[in-house]
């Protein structure tokens, strides 16, 4: 099931109001194969606008989320309450975590693989809703950004945002990598209130996560003495990886290739943009040259004329003046 794309006027209408903050906001929220023809529709209705061009090209270079950002986005589009759930249980578990209470971060622990195992099959049924069923390793990567967001409030913050660029992952130790995950990082919906040292709330953004307790979790909740994998496993392993890497290479190369139409179906129309003013400058230039010539001599013709009707007028002159003489001379 697609969606229908807005009309040619809604795009101008929202620039006038909002400008590009509700512009990606309508892109982000749209099904994942419409987004690059309603990137494009919507940076003609800018450049349409009076000195609007600066905002064609800034909604011209919003980047096309990955598969697994789209899925989270829609999740928020649609279902934020989901989404606001997983970051309420992020907040409790760094309060766990900075009072270094065992028992507390376990039962939350189980309530994350609860809260994750729905909220997963909730984005899968929201993106086949929107005619794209997601594979199991897509399905992985959006687990791997929700999970993020549990652990850091600045992944929370950008989940909640709707405006994913990429899949997000946490190891328990660092702040999320937030580098290039989020389109227009200084919009981001903040992840909500954190309680500070005197209990006021502390607003969270994208651009700046901080959690210094982190690294508490892994002493309380040391982790299980690894085995040595055998051959097999290890080989099943690399398989699986492989495969991966390949799922992923393959939709990196079908978002380029969209990437690569719409560029060049734009560099088509400025193109043929480009010949017409050429062509209609040379035609121009020709007129003129020729008015040019009809100027000077309808100059030159029109001086011409005037010498010549001084000197009519001046034997007119003559010729009145004879007569008159003529007239008041007596006949012999």
């Amino acid at each position: 099931m697609t969606a229908a794309l807005p009309g040619p006027g809604f795009y101008d209408s929202c620039m006038g109001e909002q400008g590009l903050a509700e512009v990606a906001a309508q892109l982000y929220a749209l099904p994942f194969d419409d987004f690059v023809a309603a990137r494009t529709a919507a940076a003609k209705d800018a450049a349409a606008g009076q000195g609007r061009r600066s905002l064609a090209a800034e909604v011209r270079s919003l980047p096309k989320p990955s598969v697994a950002a789209w899925t989270v986005n829609m999740l928020a589009a649609r279902e934020p309450e989901t989404l606001r759930e997983l970051a309420g249980l992020g907040q409790s578990m760094r309060a766990a975590q900075s009072s270094l209470d065992a028992a507390e971060l376990r039962r939350l622990g189980q309530e994350r693989r609860q809260l994750l195992g729905g909220a997963v099959k909730a984005a899968q049924a929201v993106a086949e809703q929107l005619g794209r069923k997601i594979s199991g390793t897509i399905a992985a990567e959006v687990e791997s950004t929700l999970r993020a967001a549990t652990a850091d409030a600045g992944a929370a913050a950008a989940v909640q945002s709707g405006r994913l660029l990429r899949a997000l992952s946490a190891d328990g130790v660092d702040v999320v990598d937030l580098s290039d995950a989020v389109a227009l990082p200084g919009l981001a919906v903040p992840a909500g209130p954190a309680p500070g040292p005197s209990g006021d709330a502390v607003r969270t953004r994208i651009t700046r996560p901080i959690e210094t307790e982190q690294p508490r979790l892994r002493a309380v909740r040391p982790e299980p003495r690894k085995t040595t994998p055998s051959a097999l496993e290890r080989a099943r392993s690399l398989l699986k990886d492989a495969e991966e890497a390949a799922e992923t290479a393959a939709e990196k190369a079908r978002h380029d290739e969209e990437e690569l139409a719409s560029l060049t179906a734009l560099t088509t129309e400025l193109s043929d943009t480009a010949r017409t003013l050429g062509e209609q400058l040379a035609r121009c230039e020709q007129e003129l040259k020729a008015a040019r010539k009809r100027h000077q001599l309808a100059a030159a013709e029109t001086q011409q004329a005037v010498r010549a009707a001084d000197r009519a007028r001046r034997t007119a002159d003559l010729a009145q003046q004879r007569v008159l003489r003529l007239g008041n001379t007596p006949d012999p």
